[in-house]
């Protein structure tokens, strides 16, 4: 569900000392599209949408979340009458931040 490595690696490349904080911007962020797309879907910029929530998820390692995104992502693109599981998207999200933030201490700890 979560690519550690990927995680890792982040916090390398940000820093310790600023890591939190892009965890957190990242939450904020992803926490909004997905409120947005439960909220107020559009299928018009589902593919949009879609594209950002993948992107935002591979920045922090969400890698099953990130390819519902991209099976989502594809789909759009070819039809806008698409069967969009929009549900099982956000389903998944909710499961990937979950264990991201109870696993996040233990796995990345320095």
């Amino acid at each position: 569900m979560i690519d550690w490595d990927r995680v890792a690696t982040l916090k390398e490349e940000v820093g310790a000392e600023d890591f939190e904080e892009v965890v957190e911007l990242f939450l904020e962020e992803v926490d909004a599209a997905i409120d947005t797309l439960a909220t107020q879907p559009n299928p018009q910029d589902l593919e949009e949408q879609l594209h950002f929530l993948k992107g935002s998820a591979l920045s922090l390692g969400f890698r099953s979340f990130s390819d519902l995104c991209q099976t989502g992502e594809t789909a759009a693109a070819q039809s806008a009458d698409a069967a969009i599981d929009v549900d099982e998207i956000m389903t998944c999200y909710k499961q990937s931040r979950d264990a991201f933030l109870t696993q996040l201490q233990a796995k990345i700890a320095s």
